[in-house]
């Protein structure tokens, strides 16, 4: 069998990796001085297995709410000796000055430090202990790194932990001490983000073998400094820096260029436009270019053939048939082409291999990969785009879309407009017509960034895009991995008393799901975290709103639900005036037979709990449970459960029985002409997990009715629903029992018929068991 998309599985380093990370004390380390985590004096690691664990460690800390970052980890990297680091990439606010100063014993080769908005120009200073080794540097999004904090002068030394690390770094002292002097082997820098105060040209020009230089947002005074690399630089980006003709004078003098991004982010904001003249004279004079970004331009239209020309023939990326008229003269195709938000994106023929732009699915998913981790106003509306394609038509690349909306997730959890259209785009990549081709790794990896989303944010467009895109997985079995994250985070958007009313309704339909079909110690761990008193809460907000919504009857569907065969659910039920709001329920809502089945369904969980049946033993519950007997709501179900209640409470016998009115006996009447007038052929709006709170009425004489009422919905649902309940019966033990109430003299003769219909139904089945009634069976969430 083919494996699904998304279907590989992770590599056993991985795999060895993230087990040692999050079990650090049992593996690698040992608890030392002021609970400071040590490395075991047996360990040497390699580099391969460090930058491994420091690199993962990162992505854990970013996306993994279970995981616990360690204050004292990049410590265990300090001493070369043991452990030996080569290549690092650190994300966001989360890195400290001090993390980096840990490492600076280290020979790095490759340092990526991206939106780290923490370091302060101390961490400039610790760059200067990786000067001799280093060859890749990146600082994109890390301005505050070349300001000291408080205006405290640079520091790098054993007693600089002490400083205080908790506040960002200042912005109000910019550090002019540091150079690049001595950066000898560096190639590769980036410096996206550089704040206007800083002077590029000055910081860059001890920099003499740069081969590749990315200026995303900086601002430069001159340009003619660029060209002290022309010999060698291969790459350039100045995204978003202002185009000026003296600026491409000087870019089409770097020859040895191969990839050059002089992109923007929208065509709004420039003054300049892309002329036939400028893209010639790139084309022409940067011969070895394979990859060419000039996304946001405005683009004269003399840059493209005509219409009816290029619209001939099919699409090609033959240079010679470009529909741009430049790039005729490629010499070949171009390996990547920047063409979003502009009009040149939507031509037929277009001479690169892959394109950005928003004309069809392929070019917005090129856009997503090539833009996420750098630009996110990009990947923003190329994924807002993608949303479109995958709700109004179709997307045909659903493995690489979903991966690539996922590691945009991932990569931009604080940014609110990539999660925003993040999650929409999921909810539609996830749902049924594509739900098939992905594998459980795929779905998986979905739900946690999913759940990440909603930890993260409290907004209501992400809250509800992210709990819509839940309702596509099958609930609660595709979620159990993450039963008490999942319901925590349901619970805690429940707690508003005055929430989103879709939000509210998708988020109890979910808690619904979840405590349906599941274990009874799954059960127990939510009833913990508040279920049961969040879920009144909701329906006395109905009461005072006098309102019998969806979110009314899922709430008490909810304790229904989370009550079965679970007693501390059911105390808890009590101890917060359940029984009072059901009362008010009935009273306030006395038509709504959903309403009433869900309720009565949750009492007669209540009332199989034998220390909590006292409770209900009072002159205004039986009556009201009395005279929902005659109730023809919903069926027979009203009256079924109201029955069943009953059958318990007259279990425990007449002495249980402590007030006057109403009489037992009359009771016991009222219960007899309901089950009489029952069609025992009847389809049930009920699913029951176990038939025990049922069989331990049969061999009994305390209360003959009750034995008759478990006798009734046995031999019901075993007739109804043979291929389910027969086989349950048998595997419970029900037959067995069945043979007492045939024996016992106390047991009614229609009991005792009754009994043996049920055995023979049984028998039957264990016959022959494709003989059964074939029609279907609906689940309506369990009993109770």
């Amino acid at each position: 069998m083919a494996a699904k998309a998304g279907d590989n599985p992770d590599s056993l380093m991985t795999l060895a990796t993230v087990f040692c990370l999050r079990n650090l004390r049992k593996t690698m380390c040992y608890q030392g001085f002021r609970n400071k985590l040590c490395l075991r004096s047996d360990i040497f690691l390699p580099s391969e297995i460090c930058d491994k664990l420091v690199n993962i460690y990162m992505d854990l800390v970013l996306t993994d709410s279970n995981f616990e970052p360690e204050e004292s980890f990049f410590q265990l990297f300090s001493d070369p000796r043991s452990t030996r680091l080569t290549r690092v990439q650190l994300r966001e606010d989360f890195v400290r000055d001090r993390d980096l100063e840990a490492i600076r014993k280290q020979d790095l080769i490759e340092l990526h430090l991206t939106y780290c908005n923490s370091l302060s120009s101390r961490s400039l200073k610790t760059l200067t202990c990786f000067r001799e080794t280093l060859v890749s540097l990146c600082l994109f999004g890390c301005s505050h790194i070349f300001y000291r904090k408080g205006g405290a002068p640079l520091a790098c030394n054993e007693d600089s932990e002490d400083e205080d690390e908790e506040s960002p770094a200042s912005r109000q002292a910019l550090e002019t001490d540091f150079s690049f002097q001595g950066f000898n082997r560096l190639r590769l820098l980036n410096l996206g983000g550089l704040p206007d105060e800083v002077d590029a040209e000055t910081l860059l020009k001890p920099l003499k073998s740069l081969t590749s230089l990315d200026l995303s947002n900086v601002q430069l005074l001159g340009t003619a400094f660029l060209t002290q690399w022309k010999d060698r630089l291969a790459s350039l980006v100045l995204y978003n820096v202002d185009l000026s003709e003296e600026l491409v004078s000087t870019v089409v003098e770097l020859v040895n260029l191969r990839h050059l991004d002089i992109s923007r982010e929208t065509r709004r904001a420039s003054k300049f436009k892309m002329t036939r003249k400028i893209l010639t004279a790139i084309v022409q004079r940067l011969v070895n270019l394979v990859s060419l970004d000039i996304s946001g331009h405005i683009m004269l239209d003399n840059c493209t053939v005509p219409h009816f020309e290029e619209a001939m023939g099919r699409p090609s990326i033959e240079p010679c048939k470009s529909s741009i008229y430049p790039f005729q003269d490629l010499k070949r195709p171009l390996q990547f082409l920047g063409l979003y938000d502009t009009t040149l994106c939507n031509v037929t023929h277009i001479p690169a291999y892959k394109v950005t732009g928003s004309k069809n699915e392929d070019q917005v998913l090129n856009a997503i990969e090539a833009y996420t981790e750098f630009r996110p106003e990009l990947a923003h509306r190329a994924i807002n785009q993608l949303f479109d394609i995958a709700r109004i038509q179709h997307c045909s690349q659903l493995l690489r879309a979903l991966q690539l909306v996922i590691a945009a997730l991932k990569c931009h959890k604080y940014d609110k407009s990539i999660q925003v259209t993040g999650s929409a785009a999921l909810f539609y990549l996830t749902n049924t017509e594509y739900r098939s081709d992905q594998s459980v790794r795929l779905r998986r990896e979905v739900i946690q960034v999913v759940l990440n989303g909603m930890e993260q944010y409290q907004e209501v467009t992400v809250q509800r895009n992210c709990c819509l895109t839940l309702c596509n997985f099958s609930i609660p079995e595709e979620l159990e991995f993450q039963y008490s994250r999942v319901n925590q985070l349901l619970l805690k958007i429940l707690e508003p008393a005055r929430q989103d009313e879709s939000i509210q309704r998708i988020a109890v339909h979910l808690c619904n799901a979840l405590v349906c079909q599941v274990d009874n110690h799954h059960k127990e761990a939510v009833g913990k975290m508040g279920f049961v008193k969040t879920m009144l809460n909701l329906i006395q907000k109905k009461l005072q709103d006098r309102m019998c919504d969806q979110v009314m009857e899922f709430s008490w569907s909810a304790l229904w639900n989370i009550t079965d065969e679970t007693p501390d659910n059911c105390q808890m039920f009590l101890n917060c005036r359940g029984m009072s709001l059901f009362l008010e329920c009935l009273q306030e809502f006395p038509d709504k037979q959903e309403l009433h089945r869900n309720m009565l369904g949750l009492l007669g969980n209540v009332a199989e709990v034998k220390a909590l049946r006292p409770q209900l033993l009072t002159p205004q519950f039986i009556t009201v449970f009395s005279n929902l007997l005659d109730s023809k709501a919903d069926g027979i179900e009203v009256s079924y459960n109201a029955c069943g209640v009953l059958s318990h409470i007259m279990f425990d016998g007449p002495e249980a029985w402590m007030m006057e009115e109403p009489r037992r006996d009359t009771v016991m009447e009222k219960m007899w002409d309901a089950i009489q007038s029952w069609d025992v052929s009847s389809r049930r709006n009920i699913n029951y997990r176990s038939f025990e709170p049922i069989l331990r009425l049969l061999p009994q004489s305390i209360s003959p009715v009750s034995q008759h009422w478990a006798t009734w919905a046995l031999f019901n649902l075993v007739s109804v629903y043979p291929n389910k309940y027969c086989p349950l019966l048998i595997k419970e033990g029900g037959m067995h029992l069945l043979e007492k109430v045939l024996e016992l003299e106390s047991s009614q003769p229609e009991t005792k018929d009754m009994a043996q219909k049920v055995m023979d139904q049984c028998e039957n089945f264990k016959e022959d068991p494709m003989e059964t009634n074939h029609a279907q069976e609906v689940n309506y969430g369990q009993r109770g």
